[in-house]
C-alpha cells in the first residue's frame, strides 16, 4: 500500500512515530488498521516508556548487586571497604524507584 503526504503531514506522523518509539511504517499500519477497523489506535507510550525505565532500573540493581557482593567478601576477608555503605544506600535506593515505578504502573493501567 502506498500513499503520499504533504511535508506537514509527514513530519507529523514522523514526530508521533517517534515519541512512540516506532517506524514511520509500522506507525502507519497500526494507525490505518485501527481507523479502518474504526477503533481507536492504541496507545503504547507510558507503556513503552515504564519499559524502558524497568529494564534501566533492572541493569542498575544487577550491577550494584555485583559490587555489593564484591564489597560483601572483602570485608569477609578482613576490613569493610569505604565503599560498602555506599552500594548498601544505592541498592536501597534502586528499590525504592522500582517501588515507585510498580506503583505509578498500578494507577496507569486499566
Amino acid at each position: 500500500m502506498r500513499f503520499s503526504l504533504s511535508e506537514e503531514e509527514h513530519a507529523i506522523v514522523a514526530a508521533t512515530a517517534e515519541t512512540e518509539r516506532l517506524a514511520i511504517g509500522a506507525f502507519a499500519a497500526q494507525a490505518t488498521l485501527a481507523a479502518a477497523r474504526g477503533s481507536a489506535r492504541p496507545e503504547y507510550i507510558a507503556l513503552r516508556e515504564a519499559l524502558a525505565t524497568v529494564m534501566h532500573a533492572a541493569g542498575q540493581a544487577q550491577r550494584i548487586g555485583v559490587n555489593l557482593n564484591q564489597a560483601v567478601a572483602a570485608m569477609h576477608s578482613g576490613e569493610p571497604p569505604p565503599q560498602l555503605r555506599w552500594y548498601a544506600e544505592a541498592a536501597a535506593r534502586a528499590v525504592r524507584k522500582l517501588d515507585e515505578l510498580a506503583e505509578e504502573l498500578r494507577l496507569r493501567l486499566p
